[in-house]
């Protein structure tokens, strides 16, 4: 039997989603028997695959960067994940969408810092002007919310994806999400 392709992406987020799958512990293990990590940022893959049956898309779409990776993925997978509630709902990267991308920067990069104030001109993607859930941007085929979900959810969702079904994200509360 062939393993499954998963990859895992990390938009405009925190990476506690990522800490959380790892908190799957042993039944990392158990998943490696089933799976093939061809992506993410817990592995060394530079380029996104050809196709993956799933992937898991933590953060929220809030850069160029981030809009040009989500397009590409989606394009590239049978399955796409909106995994964690900065994937779900914008949640808190989407807090800067009422003072808007402007103020914000103007805010964090100039009258905050006391030394070398001044916008950033290399290494921050350029933002967009509004942050956006992943299902704004690209279809999702599941939602796996929490902040972060719970390693007990995401075991959950991904084990219901490897036997071939779509989870149901409001099953998958009882899981702890």
């Amino acid at each position: 039997m062939s393993k499954a392709k998963v990859a895992t992406i990390w938009l405009d987020g925190c990476s506690g989603c990522h800490m959380s799958f790892l908190d799957i512990d042993e039944r990392l293990l158990e998943l490696a028997q089933h799976i093939d990590l061809v992506y993410s940022p817990l592995v060394d893959a530079k380029v996104f695959p050809e196709m993956v049956d799933v992937a898991l898309v933590e953060g929220a779409v809030a850069s160029e960067e981030d809009l040009a990776k989500i397009l590409k993925v989606r394009e590239h997978s049978r399955i796409l994940v909106a995994f964690g509630d900065c994937a779900v709902t914008a949640n808190v990267s989407g807090m800067r969408n009422p003072v808007g991308k402007e103020a914000c920067l103007q805010h964090a990069y100039v009258e905050l810092p006391t030394i070398n104030p001044g916008p950033p001109t290399s290494v921050v993607p350029k933002l967009l002007d509004k942050v956006r859930p992943v299902h704004e941007v690209v279809k999702v085929d599941v939602y796996v919310p929490g902040c972060p979900p719970s390693a007990d959810t995401i075991f959950a969702a991904v084990s219901e994806l490897l036997a071939g079904r779509i989870p149901d994200a409001a099953g998958l509360t009882r899981f702890g999400a």
